[in-house]
């Protein structure tokens, strides 16, 4: 029975499922952490990184309360995964952002929380949106590095893991 305790490999679904949510709680609280005390603003890709460990914790969550049988599990599953592979597509177009350069003709825009203050919200997104995908020149910049990697290859390393326990939970067979 200790052993079980421990070993998360062994947990039951639902108390997986609790603990992605979690993680992803944590992961989201780190990066609101370093906007607001570190002082370092999101750029569009940030928020879209930040947008899927959000629906991932939902997935998680409602895994978590909902308990489900095998089926349900494996849809749980691809869910997380699906959420965690465009969380993984962002983060890899981000690296290569910051590897390359932003577009030259994208410029400096207002960063988001200028928006939201001084714009209407809907503008806000729709603005973050066009950057995004645009390589906004604030993507470009690297403000935080741990290792000497940026947080763009931390965040895809947190979708890899994550999306494949989530497959291994999901997927493995319960005695």
């Amino acid at each position: 029975m200790g052993y079980r305790m421990f070993n998360p490999f062994r947990w039951s679904f639902r108390a997986q499922c609790f603990t992605g949510f979690v993680v992803c709680v944590a992961l989201l609280g780190y990066a609101w952490f370093v906007q607001f005390q570190l002082g370092i603003e999101p750029c569009p890709l940030c928020i879209f990184q930040r947008l899927a460990f959000m629906a991932m914790g939902l997935a998680f969550l409602a895994g978590a309360i909902h308990a489900p049988g095998a089926t349900g599990r494996r849809v749980y599953a691809l869910v997380v995964l699906l959420g965690a592979a465009i969380g993984a597509g962002f983060s890899i177009y981000h690296l290569w952002v910051q590897h390359v350069g932003p577009d030259p003709m994208a410029g400096c825009t207002p960063g988001w929380n200028y928006m939201v203050e001084n714009y209407s919200l809907r503008y806000a997104w729709s603005k973050t949106i066009t950057q995004a995908f645009t390589g906004h020149a604030d993507c470009g910049q690297v403000n935080w590095t741990f290792l000497g990697l940026a947080m763009p290859f931390w965040t895809l390393v947190c979708y890899v893991l994550i999306g494949a326990g989530t497959v291994w939970a999901g997927f493995r067979r319960r005695v």
